[in-house]
């Protein structure tokens, strides 16, 4: 028997993920998870639309979404993973700790809908590395390996 069992496509939808992470919109950078295996794996995705906030300012006329918020995404989908493999909503907080190996290969404009891969690499008691890809039609945009430790909520009761 498993000891993460597979979620189903519906697991972690907005409200879901709304559950879990303490991101709100302008930064709230995942619609949805498509697929979770247990803390395994996960695909996220966002919907880039052209009314997002940082397409204002990168840059007015040929709006390009910018590496970082890409990254940011793969952090969101991993701590997707993290609090989902935990059970747990308002008792913890994923905190970002590094990022590395970086790379970013294709631009992503609005109307592109980014799918956020992440595999876990390793766990080790709260502290967390996973590689991800963000893709958009199948096609690498961007890649990096990232870690996360997981916490209690300092805000929590």
């Amino acid at each position: 028997m498993e000891d993460s069992p597979k979620r189903t496509l519906d697991a972690l939808d907005i409200q879901a993920l709304l559950a879990y992470l303490p991101h709100r919109y302008p930064f709230l950078l995942v619609d949805r998870i498509v697929d979770i295996d247990g803390d395994r794996s996960a695909v996220g995705v966002k919907n880039v639309t052209a009314n997002e906030p940082h397409f204002q300012g990168h840059f007015p006329g040929q709006p390009l979404m910018p590496g970082v918020l890409m990254i940011e995404g793969m952090a969101q989908t991993a701590g997707a993973i993290c609090m989902a493999a935990m059970e747990r909503k308002s008792r913890a907080v994923v905190y970002f700790m590094t990022i590395d190996q970086a790379k970013f290969r294709k631009p992503v404009v609005p109307g592109d809908t980014l799918r956020y891969h992440m595999q876990q690499l390793r766990r080790r008691r709260n502290i967390w590395k996973f590689y991800g890809e963000a893709q958009v039609d199948g096609e690498k945009v961007a890649e990096a390996v990232i870690s996360a430790m997981m916490a209690d909520d300092p805000r929590a009761p």
